[in-house]
């Protein structure tokens, strides 16, 4: 779900959406994703401007939140709770990709003893939907719901090199490039050039543009009638080899796991 303010949910009403939009709904569900892994956690002032919005008004979307249980309050803080969860809860158990790619992320991560990861394209983030990793490694978080910029992962480049050009080039409009290290491509032309080579190659590899000293390697994975509904990644260490090794060892296998899966994507 991407992140919503107040004056997101304001253009959204007068987009086109009518009376029904309800403005109080997307104003608590901006306060509720205004917390993130750098605000863990706020006072009312700090929500209120995270999300633009009034203090009367932030004031009252996180008392419901609070009391729905979705968030804590402790003195003049307030943080989200396990509670929050259970969103993501209904999506993970209602939708079949997860079910499908998560016991095939852990086989996969089994074999190759490297992270193994699917994701989804969320607007201009992707949305790890499920994860493996060796038990050999310390497993600190699942990582399972984490978002990352799309324009600068391997899975991201080839979930947006499966959208439509116009589709495509609307979502790296809306969301200029950001650095996330200082590989990360922010060249717009040439950002799109590389999810032009996603496209025509059928996988992308990202070295060190979304981690420091990790490189990724993803291929599309599209359902029976060829859309891609969501991708599949390996992720190594950069000092286990070069990018080439890495490519020549893993992309024959990762494809060969997305043909297997396209009669189940559904």
């Amino acid at each position: 779900m991407p992140r919503l303010n107040a004056g997101d949910a304001e253009r959204r009403e007068t987009a086109g959406h009518g009376p029904d939009f309800l403005e109080a709904l997307a104003r608590g569900l901006a306060v509720l994703q205004a917390f993130g892994p750098e605000r863990r956690q706020m006072t009312l002032a700090e929500a209120a401007r995270a999300v633009d919005l009034p203090r009367a008004t932030v004031r009252r979307a996180l008392h419901t939140l609070v009391v729905l249980g979705h968030v804590e309050a402790e003195g003049k803080l307030f943080r989200l709770t396990p509670g929050v969860l259970r969103l993501a809860a209904g999506y993970l158990g209602s939708n079949g990709l997860s079910n499908i790619l998560q016991p095939r992320c852990e086989r996969l991560s089994a074999e190759v003893g490297a992270p193994c990861s699917a994701a989804v394209l969320d607007g201009a983030e992707i949305v790890f939907i499920a994860y493996g990793q060796p038990a050999r490694l310390l497993n600190l978080t699942t990582n399972v719901g984490l978002r990352l910029p799309a324009f600068c992962t391997a899975l991201g480049r080839v979930l947006l090199a499966g959208l439509p050009e116009p589709e495509m080039e609307a979502v790296l409009a809306r969301h200029p490039p950001v650095a996330v290290t200082p590989q990360t491509e922010l060249d717009p032309l040439r950002i799109r050039k590389r999810i032009a080579k996603a496209r025509s190659d059928g996988f992308a590899l990202v070295d060190q543009e979304a981690e420091q000293g990790f490189r990724s390697l993803a291929v599309p994975l599209r359902r029976y009638d060829g859309r891609v509904v969501a991708a599949l990644n390996i992720g190594m260490h950069t000092e286990r080899g070069t990018a080439t090794a890495f490519r020549e060892a893993y992309l024959p296998l990762l494809r060969a796991q997305a043909a297997d899966l396209a009669q189940q994507l559904l």
